[in-house]
């Protein structure tokens, strides 16, 4: 089984329209929040995962409510590739990427005590139990480091 992962664009807004249900299925009404326009934004962060050149699921984040400090996180993964890791090999890769853009994380899910424990596993902590569970996770804001830091071309052209 090959697994990989790509970054959403703009232009796969397919993918997040065909997942969002999956990712918020309490919350049909209000599913446009989580996906209109995806990608326009610069603040805009996802990740979607290929199995043997499928479709598994996808990770994705925004700023919503005006809260420009903690965006929102959706996850969605189709039935078929559950409970075989994908969740988790998503989710360890987009905390290190939204890490160099914000230092929290919110999500709210369900009341389902397998999921609860799945985002617990990943640092998150319960801060309100209401209709919805609201999880925060505390992020260790991290500079962008690229291969090229402290690469200067100059240095050869002697």
């Amino acid at each position: 089984m090959s697994k990989d992962l790509y970054f959403l664009r703009s232009s796969e807004q397919k993918i997040i329209d065909n997942l969002a249900p999956l990712a918020h299925p309490k919350d049909s009404i209000n599913l446009e929040l989580y996906t209109k326009f995806y990608g326009l934004s610069t603040k805009d962060l996802g990740l979607y995962a290929l199995i043997d050149n499928k479709i598994a699921g996808a990770i994705w984040s925004r700023e919503l409510n005006g809260n420009q400090e903690t965006p929102i996180l959706s996850v969605a993964l189709y039935p078929e590739f559950r409970n075989q890791g994908i969740g988790s090999f998503m989710m360890e890769q987009f905390l290190l990427e939204v890490a160099t853009r914000y230092e929290r994380l919110q999500i709210d899910i369900s009341h389902m005590p397998q999921t609860i424990k799945f985002y617990e596993s990943f640092g998150f902590e319960k801060i309100q139990d209401s209709k919805k569970v609201i999880l925060l996770k505390k992020l260790d804001k991290k500079a962008i480091v690229r291969p090229t830091d402290g690469y200067d071309p100059r240095r050869w052209m002697d």
